[in-house]
């Protein structure tokens, strides 16, 4: 699941000179865009990301549920969801007008992302007191999750949901012991994680994220489908609430003209160069796999992560995706065989350490994705 690709190099002694070139004018006038006090996008991420009320008496408590699933991870910050909510049950649909066919063109990657969805919505349901079925994608092209009441189950993952993000700078490198981890950490049926921690075996992963980078940027329609989900500056991320905010990559913002010029000339061993340096300040890195490659193993992949990235989240740990040898077709075969993985399908790859937290991506608010049951 690409969430990544706003890792275009830009920083702000390459904007300054760039806006040189068009003149102390438009400098000034950027520098007002840039500043605008009236627009307030970490107020939006706050607001979206406010702790639910659990003893609510009302019929919020669905609808907060569907909140809390919005939370999750997805493909560009594409959000590809839509939720139909009755008495007892909440569908999750896929939204097919969001989908990257570019990167994702059998939507395995969309799939994954209701998989965190559906993940979120678990957990949260459990914390204000449901017990949660789930009905996974068969005939039926979405999936239903039945609510029973019960006894409510908060915790340190639940807690973690509002604060989980993908944190796409440099980490610092240090140790991080697994094994307790692994242990705390569930599975879903034929799914299996792998984690990569020695530097010999985090260098050939690097192989396989340098080629997918390669094939990547130099792919003519992923680099638009990119532009296109880039949110420039807080006046773009504001309008749309979604997509992939600039800031929360760590880069500046920029009006759009500047930012496009950027990110198409971005040359593939740069940005190769880029990743490199990020997986090899990371403590580790772990391969989500599945024995099968369809829509039920791509929502239970999205749910294990989700669940993954949960926990480390309440650990502190930080991680983030580098999907590229996943994403290029002829890669991921290669990628499959070197990493040892059988017959076991690659579905995700992430990376983890410690690091700051970067400023939180934004999410449409839930009256924009209720659809009726």
């Amino acid at each position: 699941m690409n969430r990544t690709h706003s890792r275009f190099i830009l920083n702000r002694h390459d904007l300054f000179r760039l806006l040189g070139v068009a003149g102390i004018a438009t400098l000034g006038g950027y520098a007002l865009f840039e500043t605008a006090p009236w627009l307030n996008s970490d107020l939006q991420a706050i607001k979206i990301r406010q702790l639910l009320e659990q003893d609510s008496a009302t019929s919020a408590p669905m609808r907060e549920l569907v909140r809390y699933a919005t939370l999750a991870a997805s493909g560009h910050n594409t959000q590809p969801w839509t939720f139909a909510v009755t008495q007892n049950a909440i569908d999750i649909h896929p939204d097919y007008t969001r989908r990257l066919p570019a990167v994702d063109p059998d939507d395995r990657e969309l799939w994954i992302s209701l998989g965190c969805a559906l993940e979120n919505l678990l957990v949260a349901a459990r914390a204000v007191g449901y017990a949660p079925e789930v009905t996974y994608p068969g005939a039926a092209d979405f999936i239903r999750v039945t609510l029973t009441k019960t006894t409510p189950q908060a915790g340190a993952v639940f807690d973690a949901i509002t604060v989980r993000q993908n944190t796409r700078s440099e980490y610092d490198g240090q140790i991080i012991k697994i094994a307790g981890l692994e242990q705390t950490l569930s599975l879903e049926p034929g799914i299996v994680r792998h984690f990569v921690t020695s530097p010999a075996d985090l260098e050939r992963v690097l192989a396989y994220v340098n080629q997918g980078n390669l094939s990547q940027y130099a792919n003519t329609a992923f680099v638009d489908e990119l532009i296109h989900w880039i949110r420039f500056n807080k006046r773009e991320a504001l309008a749309s609430l979604d997509g992939l905010y600039t800031r929360s990559s760590g880069n500046p913002e920029v009006p759009r003209w500047i930012g496009q010029l950027f990110v198409s000339g971005t040359k593939p061993q740069q940005q190769a160069d880029a990743d490199a340096q990020k997986l090899r300040s990371s403590s580790g890195a772990v391969i989500i796999t599945s024995e099968s490659d369809d829509k039920t193993a791509w929502v239970r992949t999205g749910q294990v992560y989700e669940r993954m990235t949960l926990t480390m989240t309440s650990l502190n740990i930080k991680s983030a995706f580098l999907n590229q040898p996943i994403e290029v077709a002829d890669v991921r075969g290669q990628f499959q065989t070197a990493m040892g993985l059988g017959e076991a399908k690659p579905q995700l790859l992430v990376r983890f350490g410690y690091a700051d937290a970067m400023p939180p991506s934004l999410r449409r608010p839930v009256e924009q994705v209720l659809v009726n049951a």
